[in-house]
């Protein structure tokens, strides 16, 4: 097994952090729409470097470009997991999949316009794969309450340099301890904590009494663990947030204005969830179940 990431200062320490043999394989550049796109081909061509003598018997991603158009024009077999039904990297993806792997919470149809030849569907959500197996650790590092606040992508394509996050933590700055984490830059904001180095997120939504994020997947990985956790929806309430709050985990969705209001209502109201984490379904498992039926069984 071959295991890869690009050049970026989250998934490189998280890879180190959990102790994996990993390969570098390019880098992510959001300076402008060329950048992307230059490294992006600088990516492929690593791929296929790597690959055109001993190719794999699969390739398996979380919506890589790069992976997918490697690994089609070398002829593997190709498992994608997907829950961003808004990129439009999924038009380069989706087509090329063998098999796309997404949550129940996800509508078929949604993965089918652009694309999908076979999608397989499981009843959790990708974040489960890691959530579940986490050793707990009770130790605090942080002074309470802690609220903790995701930057949103704001340079990523579909975001168009949007983001309330930072106007957002300063709002809640009076409810307690503003844990701000910066997707790109880290710099210094007058009345919030802003990380120095490296933090490992899923263990620190863990602690928080509070997360607040734009998107869903730092969200989801708090409500997932018993953390009450807040989505503005600026991207929208996507199914699978709607999916993981109908299932009673701490997932709410509140808008800007009315932010203030309902960080008090839920600091601190932390839950037991393991009875419902039971009853989720691990895509792992899935994918594994997959690549036995449909590689090792053409032997």
């Amino acid at each position: 097994m071959v295991l890869t990431t690009r050049e970026h200062p989250d998934t490189v320490n998280v890879m180190k952090t959990l102790g994996e043999r990993f390969e570098i394989v390019g880098k992510y550049d959001p300076t402008s729409l060329a950048t992307r796109f230059r490294a992006s081909i600088e990516r492929e061509l690593r791929f296929s470097e790597m690959f055109k003598d001993d190719k794999p018997h699969v390739a398996i991603s979380h919506g890589s470009v790069e992976l997918c158009r490697t690994a089609f024009g070398l002829g593997m077999q190709i498992f994608c997991t997907g829950d961003t039904i808004y990129t439009k990297a999924n038009r380069l993806i989706v087509p090329l999949a063998d098999t796309v792997i997404i949550s129940k919470a996800i509508p078929k149809r949604v993965y089918q316009r652009y694309g999908a030849k076979n999608i397989v569907q499981f009843d959790g959500v990708d974040e489960f794969a890691w959530v579940h197996p986490l050793k707990r650790e009770e130790s605090e590092r942080y002074e309470h309450p802690l609220i903790v606040v995701r930057q949103s992508e704001f340079k990523a394509s579909y975001m168009k340099g949007i983001d309330v996050t930072a106007d957002i933590a300063k709002k809640l700055a009076s409810l307690g301890n503003v844990l701000f984490l910066p997707r790109y830059k880290k710099e210094t904001i007058e009345g919030l904590t802003v990380p120095e180095g490296f933090v490992d997120s899923l263990s620190l939504v863990r602690e928080a009494d509070l997360v607040i994020s734009v998107g869903g997947t730092i969200g989801r990985e708090a409500a997932l663990q018993g953390t009450p956790s807040i989505v503005v929806p600026i991207l929208g309430w996507t199914p699978v947030n709607d999916y993981v709050s109908r299932k009673g985990f701490p997932l709410f969705k509140v808008k800007p204005s009315d932010i203030l209001k309902y960080a008090k209502k839920y600091l601190g109201r932390r839950i037991d969830v393991s009875e419902m984490l039971a009853e989720l379904e691990n895509p792992v498992d899935v994918i594994e179940t997959l690549i036995r039926e449909k590689t090792y069984h053409k032997k």
